[in-house]
């Protein structure tokens, strides 16, 4: 949330006429992160920055049904298998639920992953986010990808912070948490563009102008750091206030969320969602698939969305027959656009939710929670797509061939945006040392 608003305050105010109030709303968020100057010499020395990398990652809330989707069980009994046929796809040998033609059609630019385990089974983003277990965790908490990309490349432009949300909040609120910094500080924290955030990022009062004026508000806020923060507790602000700025004096994530700058047949093709349709999960939102990529496009190195619903402990076909169509074209149209834009080699796209589904249909004709097993979906990035990973037993219940851990999943999403996972370190909250993943975990070798 960025606001800044300038009600008269004849009070408290710096010799430029910005109260002091407005310069926390610009800077709070952002204690623990580094100065632009750092940041960009970092890159320079790094060389990120000349070649840009992002990733879109997409929340199913509440856990997709694997078995109904790219792991259909024809030979189990009928209680296991559910009403689905799987269709060929244009990758000899890979067969997916015919509620997705259209990802059947481009299954060569697609990576569906059968085997993925190590779920805690907490109805979160937390571990497809970030790829660590929610226990155990470091003081200040595990960061994010987003968090980690901000920490170490930075942003591309002032205009677009490197890690944005296009995350709804949610009643059940878990499902709505668009990644957390964790002991990186909030300044590495995801930039919220919905849920309640978009009407807050506005000027009221303050001239461009005097936003303008950069050398003049920042000496002002130096001023007004060393004036109230004795412990130091502000340092490292810089890079979030000059972000905040530079967000709110530029066009460019304005820009970028304006879809009517966009050919209305491309906007057909990502098809038309309903913000209020949610329940207690995020809406179908398709258009957030096309913002996603217009982000990118602009800057941001990290997005993340959440779409649907997908918690279907009843009526799970019911539900699957409205919700994978929708997600089969989103994310299609995601996929297709970005090849037919050149951004296929430079930006990743992974689809999951935080575990699976029993094998068992239940009374209700859904099916419950599933930690064993659950499966994603990659495409983009330059990753070696057109083929399958990993397999389940015969029922669906257990990785049978190539279990792949959510760690893995990142350890390549790191890697593939130039982060070595083995070296690429931080240090936590009490001085510990702390990398990308955990340890032992590397980049997926069928991929890369």
């Amino acid at each position: 949330m960025l606001t800044i608003l300038d009600r008269p305050d004849k009070t408290n105010r710096f010799c430029d006429g910005v109260s002091r109030r407005n310069f926390l709303r610009i800077g709070s968020l952002a204690m623990g992160g580094l100065t632009l100057p750092q940041v960009l010499r970092a890159e320079a020395q790094a060389g990120t920055g000349r070649s840009h990398k992002a990733t879109i990652m997409i929340f199913l809330a509440g856990g997709p049904p694997h078995q109904d989707m790219f792991d259909l069980k024809m030979q189990a009994p009928a209680e296991v298998r559910g009403p689905f046929q799987p269709i060929e796809t244009n990758v000899p040998g890979i067969e997916i639920c015919e509620l997705m033609p259209r990802l059947a059609q481009m299954m060569d630019k697609f990576v569906p992953i059968r085997s993925i385990v190590g779920s805690k089974a907490g109805h979160s983003s937390f571990q497809c986010f970030s790829g660590r277990s929610p226990r155990d965790q470091p003081a200040g908490g595990w960061p994010s990808m987003g968090g980690m990309i901000s920490k170490f490349q930075g942003p591309v432009n002032e205009g677009i912070p490197p890690y944005l949300s296009l995350c709804y909040k949610t009643k059940h609120a878990p499902w709505g948490d668009p990644g957390q910094a964790g002991f990186l500080g909030v300044g590495h924290s995801p930039f919220r563009l919905i849920g309640g955030e978009t009407g807050d990022m506005v000027l009221k009062g303050i001239t461009l102008d005097r936003l303008g004026d950069r050398k003049t508000l920042l000496t002002s806020f130096d001023r007004f750091r060393r004036d109230t923060d004795a412990n130091g507790l502000m340092d490292g602000l810089d890079a979030f206030t000059r972000q905040a700025l530079g967000v709110l004096t530029s066009s460019t994530l304005a820009d970028a969320l304006d879809l009517s700058k966009e050919d209305p047949r491309l906007v057909a093709r990502y098809g038309k969602g309903n913000p209020k349709d949610t329940s207690d999960g995020p809406p179908k939102m398709m258009e957030n698939f096309l913002i996603a990529r217009r982000l990118v496009e602009a800057g941001a190195r990290v997005v993340t969305l959440n779409f649907s619903r997908w918690d279907w402990h009843g009526g799970n076909f019911k539900r699957a027959r409205t919700d994978l169509p929708m997600l089969d074209q989103g994310v299609t149209a995601l996929v297709e656009d970005l090849h037919e834009r050149g951004l296929d080699q430079d930006v990743n796209v992974v689809v999951w939710g935080e575990f699976g589904r029993t094998p068992k249909i239940n009374k209700n004709a859904g099916r419950d929670h599933w930690p064993q097993v659950s499966c994603a979906l990659l495409a983009g990035g330059g990753m070696r797509t057109g083929q399958v990973i990993g397999s389940t037993n015969r029922l669906g219940e257990h990785a049978k061939d190539r279990p792949v851990h959510f760690g893995e999943v990142l350890a390549t999403l790191y890697h593939q945006m130039g982060l070595d996972v083995n070296s690429t370190r931080m240090f936590d909250l009490r001085s510990r040392p702390q990398y990308l993943v955990d340890a032992g975990i590397t980049p997926m070798p069928e991929l890369i």
